[in-house]
């Protein structure tokens, strides 16, 4: 249970029952960080519209690439909600969701391509405590994925820590809807693997 009860569908409004009900009807379920924002209406709008435009916005990297590197940073933040939301948006896309298993040997395993592996070791150095990110590994990316990529898997990548803090934070845990999945979080507060 969240620290901050979810408002209740019967409590959230006619526009909020509205956005309730189509939460349902994409997610099988209200996403309880919606229904704990709904105690905030303007919040609960901005973040709405916010959420739309950041789903719209995207459109330099491949989807994989990106996905993975959100993935990998509610890991280590240790959002479990995230992960689970997350696992079901990337098996929904049709990516491969059993390699998530392995994404701590993401240095070594056949599983990763080089785009993955830079994009996932640029998620554990923008999520260690302290930042990690060296010149080298920016100019790497920048090689990469050009700098509109650099730029939007730095805003992905920035975006799901503030996510998966604010989960945490307030003890939003993962729902089911990706049963499936069965990655082990890191400890709040422990460094990135490296490998």
């Amino acid at each position: 249970m969240p620290r901050i009860p979810a408002v209740p569908e019967s409590e959230a409004g006619f526009f909020g029952r509205l956005v309730y009900r189509l939460a349902r009807r994409m997610f099988g379920d209200v996403p309880e960080p919606f229904a704990v924002v709904r105690h905030n209406p303007r919040l609960f709008w901005a973040s709405l519209v916010a959420d739309g435009v950041q789903e719209w916005a995207p459109r330099v990297l491949p989807k994989r690439v990106r996905e993975l590197a959100v993935y990998r940073t509610a890991t280590v933040v240790g959002c479990s909600w995230c992960v689970d939301f997350g696992t079901m948006l990337q098996r929904l896309d049709g990516l491969d969701v059993q390699r998530l298993q392995h994404i701590d040997e993401y240095r070594t395993s056949p599983l990763y391509d080089r785009a993955e592996r830079l994009a996932i070791a640029y998620a554990d150095a923008m999520t260690a405590q302290p930042m990690t990110v060296t010149d080298v590994q920016v100019a790497e990316l920048e090689a990469e994925f050009g700098r509109a990529g650099v730029v939007e898997l730095t805003h992905s990548i920035a975006l799901e820590n503030m996510r998966g803090r604010f989960n945490h934070a307030l003890g939003i845990t993962d729902q089911g809807f990706d049963a499936a999945c069965k990655v082990r979080l890191k400890p709040a507060g422990a460094p990135a693997s490296r490998g």
